[in-house]
């Protein structure tokens, strides 16, 4: 119990400041043009800066165990077949829709939300793990996306969609900001202070603003619709995925840190990018719409908790 309200206390700041970004929207009016200027500079300016800065220091960060990909992304796949099954035999759903319904089950919001809290929970010796996922991360599921709709569509897949997959990856801020800083950080070179410091300041508003930003995109959302299907969503995301990802972390002897990053980064709520695919899609709009709410809100206790539980399978109460 200790472990969990220490974890909870931790948490407690970062979903006030999603709460904060809810609220302004949603009480102060503001208007929808805010929400998507904030995000842009989050992806574009402030996250890119902090990611570059701390990877470009490479050779102070502690190595990582590059099997936490097994365990996190075999996890995925398991429960993404899980909630393809589901959807069907409980929704109903057409190949389209259980593709959509089964990336909401493992799709986390490991930029906005899950680097603040694993920045927050486990500290900056976590951030090279989770960097690592967020690499992989977008070009796997995104991979798994096209393969699977085309896949219904045509019987088959195109080395184009692939091709256009690994482009969209690459040019995404994050991910370059990623490869970019790790680069500088193997050559062995250190920033120069007149770029280090304006990085450093610019790194700093990341994360709060990405918060913020998610509660001020939250706003947009109704919770109502195909409640059923969110909170099936849910739970397949919120816990399910967790205790599968630590299951194969412990059975393949993953250390304790980065068991504990991808239990958190599997444990968080769903990512925005997955209702913008049921929009472009026109599939599950309302069950993703009302999931992303609902992991949002729940995981405020659901991932103390886990990762508490985590803690104490590693024979301690806290990170």
């Amino acid at each position: 119990m200790n472990g969990f309200l220490h974890q909870l206390a931790l948490g407690a700041p970062l979903f006030a400041l999603i709460l904060t970004g809810y609220l302004l929207m949603r009480v102060g009016r503001w208007p929808t043009a805010m929400s998507q200027h904030l995000t842009r500079f989050v992806f574009s300016v402030g996250l890119p800066a902090m990611l570059f800065r701390m990877m470009s220091d490479l050779s102070h960060l502690p190595p990582v165990d590059s099997r936490l990909l097994l365990a996190f992304f075999g996890a995925c796949l398991g429960i993404f077949v899980l909630g393809r099954l589901l959807s069907s035999r409980l929704f109903g759903l057409d190949g389209i829709g259980q593709t959509v319904f089964g990336i909401g089950c493992i799709f986390s919001n490991n930029v906005m939300l899950g680097l603040p809290l694993a920045k927050a929970y486990l500290g900056d010796r976590a951030i090279p793990s989770v960097a690592l996922v967020l690499v992989f991360n977008a070009l796997i599921l995104w991979t798994l996306i096209s393969v699977s709709v085309e896949w219904y569509r045509h019987g088959h897949f195109s080395l184009k969609g692939l091709r256009d997959t690994l482009k969209g990856v690459l040019c995404n801020p994050i991910i370059l900001s990623i490869l970019a800083g790790t680069a500088f950080g193997l050559s062995g070179a250190a920033l120069p202070e007149v770029l280090d410091s304006p990085l450093h300041m610019l790194g700093q508003t990341g994360m709060p603003l990405a918060l913020v930003a998610l509660g001020m995109s939250l706003a947009e959302y109704d919770l109502r619709a195909q409640w059923r299907v969110s909170a099936t969503i849910a739970v397949l995301k919120l816990v399910v995925l967790p205790l599968a990802i630590l299951g194969l972390a412990r059975l393949i002897g993953l250390p304790r840190m980065e068991t504990m990053v991808i239990m958190l980064l599997g444990s968080i709520g769903l990512g925005a990018n997955v209702f913008l695919m049921a929009r472009q899609f026109k599939a599950v709009e309302g069950g993703i719409a009302g999931a992303l709410i609902m992991s949002t809100v729940c995981s405020a206790v659901t991932t103390p908790l886990l990762l508490a539980i985590t803690a104490h399978v590693f024979g301690a109460t806290g990170p």
